[in-house]
């Protein structure tokens, strides 16, 4: 588990395509993660949970495997060496939970559609892939690009239903846009996004009870059919 909070940006050195694995190889440059890091251990890069499969603390590098569902699914098939990346390592047991519950797990990329300048802090509108938009709330919790951010304002539920399209806002203060790669952003970036684990949850047992709900109305009423078919 993650808290969305970036500890370190590291640097891609390089990217090998494993096409016979339908994956690839990423290597980064982070000498502030690797120190305590073993072999199997994971690390959140640009919000993606990967697994550590080549340590070098002396150069300080780390490589990761990445599938490719990953490569899909995520920015990490874009990556090119010289490219900064968000490192988070996981968070211990007893340490604290600053930002938010994060797993790593990218739900999908969404478009910076807009960035307004407020002086030393950016108002940044995301626009939403297909699906997402039932789960980001105002005030609620999202992970961008690995880093845990506060929706300000989210687009009405008519939007999607005219074609125009989710999306969200989010507040950057300076810190974020020095400490992470929010500062170099610029509209029409990709960004990885997760929206919080807690709605999902939620969505999904609504989802569920609805469907058993109409599959056993739908068998019922079948059965009442054929029962009235065979009395006849």
């Amino acid at each position: 588990m993650f808290t969305g909070i970036i500890t370190e940006l590291g640097t891609v050195t390089a990217v090998e395509p494993l096409p016979d694995l339908d994956a690839a190889r990423l290597s980064v440059q982070a000498p502030g993660s690797v120190g305590d890091l073993g072999l199997g251990g994971s690390i959140a890069v640009n919000g993606t949970c990967l697994t550590a499969t080549t340590i070098d603390p002396t150069a300080g590098t780390v490589t990761v495997d990445v599938m490719g569902e990953t490569l899909r699914r995520t920015t990490t098939g874009s990556l090119r060496a010289g490219d900064r990346v968000n490192l988070e390592r996981c968070v211990p047991a007893a340490g604290r939970l600053d930002g938010h519950v994060v797993q790593g797990h990218v739900d999908g990329t969404g478009t910076i559609a807009r960035i307004q300048v407020h002086g030393d802090w950016r108002q940044v509108r995301i626009a939403l892939p297909p699906g997402l938009g039932r789960y980001v709330a105002e005030k609620g919790s999202i992970a961008v690009d690995g880093v845990s951010l506060t929706v300000t304002t989210v687009s009405e539920p008519s939007a999607a239903a005219s074609g125009a399209g989710d999306w969200f806002e989010v507040g950057v203060i300076p810190a974020t846009l020095a400490e992470t790669t929010l500062g170099s952003r610029v509209v029409g970036d990709a960004v990885n996004l997760e929206v919080d684990v807690l709605a999902k949850y939620a969505a999904r047992l609504l989802d569920y009870d609805r469907a058993a709900g109409e599959a056993v109305a739908t068998a019922a009423a079948a059965a009442g059919t054929v029962g009235t078919g065979a009395r006849a």
